[in-house]
């Protein structure tokens, strides 16, 4: 995803994943992550990267994203404002993408808080293979992924987010809710199979 976006926004800069909090706590993922260029996804992060000229990559949904149940698959959550606010702040454009496939991977079917509190995550994902088959069962199934860009979004320069509706940062965020979810109804309605995109 970050390649992509360098190559969609400026060739040869870098994006930057904003991680969740929690996996702050998990030393090597975290290290990883930070290895990649991974930073905490933090309102006060992403604007500081901003504000230096670097681009976060924010998903909005968050923990609760990858939290869905299988049959909840590609009905987006509520996004959290935060992208809206620095688009504002920072008068910069949003870059909608969706990605087609990840959402397979793992087919969640349920949810163990205690277990994944254990670990220091908010849930461990219970799948038809996990933990039946054990760490065997972690193993991704073979999807094949597709990342779809939507044209650049200024909230800036839309009428209907200036004078009084310049601060109604949830309005914005359904409006960019609503343009990555016609992005997903898009390219699932074209697709042949999970395996074969």
């Amino acid at each position: 995803v970050c390649y992509a976006l360098s190559n969609v926004w400026k060739p040869g800069r870098v994006v930057r994943p904003l991680f969740d909090t929690f996996v702050e706590g998990m030393g090597p993922v975290a290290d990883a992550y930070r290895k990649m260029g991974g930073a905490p996804a933090r309102y006060a992060v992403a604007d500081d990267l901003l504000g230096r000229g670097e681009m976060p990559l924010i998903f909005p949904e968050g923990v609760n994203g990858v939290a869905k149940l299988f049959d909840e698959r590609y009905k987006l959550r509520r996004f959290a404002t935060s992208a809206a606010r620095l688009s504002l702040r920072h008068r910069v454009p949003i870059i909608p993408f969706a990605v087609i496939g990840a959402e397979e991977t793992y087919p969640v079917i349920g949810r163990s808080r205690r277990l994944g509190r254990l670990l220091g995550a908010p849930y461990m994902p219970i799948t038809p293979l996990f933990p039946l088959l054990g760490l065997g069962g972690l193993l991704p199934l073979p999807t094949r992924w597709t990342l779809v860009f939507g044209r650049r979004i200024y909230l800036y320069r839309e009428n209907r987010f200036r004078g009084e509706g310049s601060t109604d940062f949830d309005a914005m965020s359904q409006r960019l809710r609503r343009t990555v979810q016609v992005l997903i109804r898009r390219k699932l309605g074209q697709r042949k199979s999970i395996f074969l995109g």
